[in-house]
């Protein structure tokens, strides 16, 4: 980050700042899911840690380039269940991490690790929907999209590492019941996405600076 900063040069550094508040607020869905889906393994590998950052910072950095080619043209039809798809995919994985809690310890579960299969898929979408709507913005107000991108996509991959790193530790102190948390949690975050897009309006187009 440092040296993009310094790459774009001092006139650029006020843009700059903004992509980065930008990106980090965009990552901190990822960060808190990336929390709570290391809470549920309790012990995180490196490869572990390695999917889910990769993942969720390819599909941030994705996102934002998608909104950003597809324009309000096409947009205005998605944008009014966006918050839906987003809310419907958290709650899913929630909803599954929750029954397996409940599960009696005598039962074998099935592999329940978030950073494989289709949990991977759809957490990185459902954490990610809202890049979309930053792309879209960034295309509106006529600004470039590879650098926010770039920007977005590492600083997510970032938080999800120390997330996973928190996580995993709540999860060897507070034991097997802490599944019950990190389902909660994901619930509450998509339907936080709903409170932001229905009530206050999250989707409209933020301030960001053109010229990048």
């Amino acid at each position: 980050m440092y040296y993009m900063a310094r790459a774009l040069g001092p006139q650029s550094m006020p843009k700059f700042l903004e992509i980065v508040c930008i990106a980090l607020g965009l990552a901190m869905d990822a960060f808190a899911v990336s929390i709570a889906a290391s809470v549920a393994l309790k012990r995180c590998t490196p490869r572990q840690v390695f999917r889910l950052s990769f993942h969720f910072g390819l599909f941030q950095a994705l996102m934002p380039v998608i909104g950003w080619l597809i324009g309000r043209g096409f947009y205005k039809y998605i944008a009014p269940f966006d918050h839906w798809v987003a809310f419907a995919l958290l709650a899913f994985i929630g909803a599954k991490m929750l029954l397996e809690s409940f599960q009696p310890a005598d039962e074998p579960k099935p592999d329940c690790d978030p950073t494989k299969g289709a949990s991977l898929v759809l957490l990185s979408i459902g954490t990610s929907i809202d890049a979309l709507a930053a792309g879209l913005a960034f295309s509106v107000l006529a600004g470039g999209i590879w650098l926010p991108a770039l920007v977005i996509g590492l600083i997510t991959a970032a938080l999800v590492v120390v997330g996973m790193r928190i996580g995993a530790r709540l999860g060897l102190a507070l034991g097997h019941y802490v599944e019950i948390t990190g389902g909660i949690v994901l619930i509450g975050i998509g339907v936080k996405i709903l409170i932001d897009h229905i009530w206050f309006n999250a989707g409209a187009a933020p301030p960001i600076a053109t010229g990048l």
